[in-house]
């Protein structure tokens, strides 16, 4: 009877030990919740993730057509700018044009201030010269004169051209060049004036449809790049808060199997479950990131995680050569086992190393201890499969 009652009481001890246990490895503000509790956060971290994932795969295709708009606009910008570079060397052959007529345009108004000069003085040495015929009575050139309806006239007149003497003449002709000259300098002024205008006109609409040109590349770049920056900041704070959800879940994952691990007791040293190939699991535990998943920081997961607790201790999958044993920057403590000339298994995030480079490992051998040293949420065994160096499947080998 009292044997009885003391088994009795062993089994509740057993269970109370195990709650305590339980209780004592959760954080504070997740010690009340079930493995029930804990696998329904997870299911729901997962489906953020994957809505995430989805976001992300959205965010990506605008990117994508963006840049794709980016890059046709940059095959657009080409022409744009031999446009843009034509409407300048055309602006620059308009200015020097301009330029030539706006100084050949000085030097006619400067001509014409001489010619003037030139015919005010052939005039007033006409009209001397008229005086005094006038005073040495020559009446007939007087009537000649005053029969004239102008100056102009007058020159033309051949009865007054036949009264004048040879000096007369002279002054004459210098009145009538200088008059012609001032009539043909009128015109081209007029002429160049007009040009003017014409070449004005020209050069600033030229310089219309160039800065035209140039403001049409910057909105529609200005434009594009900010759809695309906006699109690129979007996608790096959905990765960013993909990033955390994936930490999280990797914590609860470790900590999923360190309640597992409680409750079933403490790892058994001896030999651990075969798998369908020629390996052995290293741990026995669930997995908690399977191959080649991918995550916010890699596009491929190089192997899967086995959520173990921590101390936990990892068995060779295969007997062979111990090629590496240490630290190595992400992977923290990393065993790599040599098998064949092609084949090894490696062992990352260890708490504890068990062996050293070149020994010989049997099957199931204990070669490290897990934990989470190096890049790493939560305590677990990174394990990799690879064949001539390269990551592969390692359920294709368990």
């Amino acid at each position: 009877m009292q044997m009885r009652l003391s088994a009795r009481l062993i089994v509740p001890a057993a269970v109370f030990t195990a709650v305590l246990l339980l209780w004592a490895i959760l954080p504070m503000g997740s010690r009340g919740a079930t493995s029930a509790d804990l696998g329904q956060k997870i299911q729901e971290t997962e489906a953020k993730i994957q809505q995430r994932q989805g976001t992300e795969q959205l965010l990506t295709t605008d990117i994508a057509a963006w840049t794709t708009k980016i890059r046709a606009l940059e095959r657009r910008i080409a022409p744009l700018q031999r446009r843009l570079d034509a409407a300048q060397a055309d602006l620059d052959t308009e200015q020097g044009h301009l330029d030539g007529l706006r100084s050949e345009l000085r030097s006619e108004q400067e001509r014409k201030v001489r010619l003037a000069a030139r015919l005010a003085e052939g005039r007033t040495q006409l009209a001397a010269r008229l005086r005094e015929r006038y005073v040495a009575d020559a009446p007939d050139l007087v009537t000649v004169i005053l029969s004239s309806d102008g100056f102009a006239q007058l020159l033309e007149r051949s009865e007054f051209l036949r009264r004048i003497n040879e000096q007369d003449r002279r002054i004459l002709t210098l009145v009538q060049g200088a008059q012609a000259d001032a009539t043909r300098n009128a015109a081209r002024l007029a002429e160049l004036e007009t040009s003017q205008r014409v070449v004005t006109a020209r050069v600033a609409s030229r310089r219309d449809r160039a800065a035209a040109v140039t403001q049409e590349l910057v909105d529609v770049r200005t434009s594009y790049d900010r759809s695309h920056a906006a699109k690129t900041a979007a996608l790096r704070s959905v990765k960013a808060d993909r990033h955390e959800l994936e930490g999280d879940l990797s914590k609860m994952r470790a900590q999923q199997a360190r309640i597992e691990s409680t409750l079933n007791g403490s790892p058994d040293p001896g030999p651990i479950r075969g798998g369908r190939g020629d390996m052995i699991w290293p741990v026995n535990g669930p997995i908690t990131s399977p191959f080649c998943e991918t995550r916010s920081w890699e596009r491929c997961h190089p192997g899967i995680d086995i959520g173990v607790g921590a101390g936990t201790p990892i068995r060779a999958a295969l007997g062979g050569r111990v090629a590496l044993a240490g630290p190595t920057g992400g992977y923290g403590n990393y065993t790599c086992v040599q098998h064949t000339a092609s084949l090894s298994t490696c062992y990352a995030h260890q708490s504890r190393i068990g062996v050293s480079v070149g020994q010989q490992v049997s099957k199931g051998q204990v070669i490290g201890y897990s934990g989470c040293t190096g890049w790493c949420f939560g305590d677990h065994l990174h394990f990799e499969v690879r064949v001539n160096g390269a990551v592969t499947n390692p359920m294709n080998y368990l």
